[in-house]
């Protein structure tokens, strides 16, 4: 559905708007025979997630005449900062996204210092989708998709992946939280090109499985119903894109309890001195729960974002 030629011309059109985020080795996840590095999407620049990179390849696809007309996003959060601040780089002055009720008071400020306008509705992501859907319907917007059908958004995401193996190119294995399924997949035809014996390990939270049962199932699920979690970013449904080519992508998927990430949020922030969500922290978690996952491998976690709620930080620092 996209190549790896589609991920490099995505990053010749991106590579003066993104950062190229570190590649830091973690002196506390590494021993005598395990190498782990955290590649810091969390580090971008203002928007502080790795978001940027789909929706700046899109913005950057855009006609004259389709940014004229405006753009609209549904969001738990990221990929709204993300076009917010895109669109004042790229100068579309309509830009107008929807988030979920459940999105963190630290992301919405960020929409809105960067100017987007913010509608707030729906409990959850799957609902605040629908809202925005009939809104699209209704109005002669562009749709600005965080994840599910969007070749353009997947190839900005995967030039993560070319960057990973330009820091180092003895990775062997890579750890990459699943939402929506766009970062892995993205990641994964980049990564696989480059060397096809990488292992992809994707990451959910146990409140919300989609992908897994997705793949078990062999069932699309664009909604997906979810317990409470502290990893807002990764509640809902799957991307189809990801869903279809998820099979040849992702080598194994791992269900992280939500008390370990937790424990990782609370590790990167004070032993690795990095603020990083619970969205992906929860590479942290996945090795904490299992750290035979890494054990004598050259890993990369993929902090994918490090916009976290204040308060929620303080109530995991406290207790964990």
């Amino acid at each position: 559905m996209f190549s790896y030629e589609d991920i490099v011309n995505s990053r010749d059109r991106i590579k003066d708007k993104v950062y190229i985020t570190p590649l830091e080795k973690s002196i506390y996840l590494s021993d005598e025979n395990t190498n782990c590095y955290l590649k810091l999407e969390s580090l971008q620049k203002s928007v502080r997630s790795f978001k940027i990179r789909g929706v700046m390849s899109k913005l950057t696809s855009l006609t004259d005449y389709q940014k004229e007309k405006g753009v609209v996003a549904v969001s738990s959060g990221n990929h709204a900062i993300a076009l917010s601040y895109s669109c004042g780089i790229i100068g579309i002055k309509n830009s107008l996204v929807f988030v979920p009720k459940n999105t963190p008071k630290a992301k919405i400020d960020k929409i809105n210092y960067f100017g987007a306008s913010v509608k707030i509705l729906g409990d959850t992501f799957d609902d605040a989708y629908e809202y925005a859907m009939n809104y699209i319907n209704e109005n002669d917007m562009v749709y600005i998709d965080a994840f599910s059908r969007d070749e353009v958004v997947y190839s900005g995401q995967g030039t993560i992946g070319i960057e990973i193996f330009e820091q180092n190119k003895n990775i062997d294995t890579i750890l990459v939280p699943i939402g929506g399924g766009g970062l892995i997949t993205g990641i994964s035809v980049a990564a696989k090109h480059i060397n096809p014996n990488v292992k992809i390990i994707g990451l959910q939270t146990k409140s919300c499985p989609a992908m897994v049962k997705a793949l078990e199932n062999n069932t699309f699920y664009e909604t997906y119903p979810s317990e409470d979690s502290v990893c807002e970013a990764l509640i809902g449904g799957v991307g189809e894109i990801a869903y279809k080519m998820g099979r040849e992508c992702i080598d194994e998927i791992i269900e992280v309890d939500e008390e370990f990430i937790k424990k990782g949020t609370s590790h990167m922030i004070k032993k690795e001195k990095i603020i990083a969500e619970p969205s992906s922290a929860i590479c942290v978690g996945a090795i904490l729960q299992n750290p035979d996952i890494i054990k004598g491998k050259n890993a990369v976690l993929v902090i994918s974002g490090g916009n976290i709620d204040e308060e929620l930080m303080m109530n995991i620092l406290n207790k964990y």
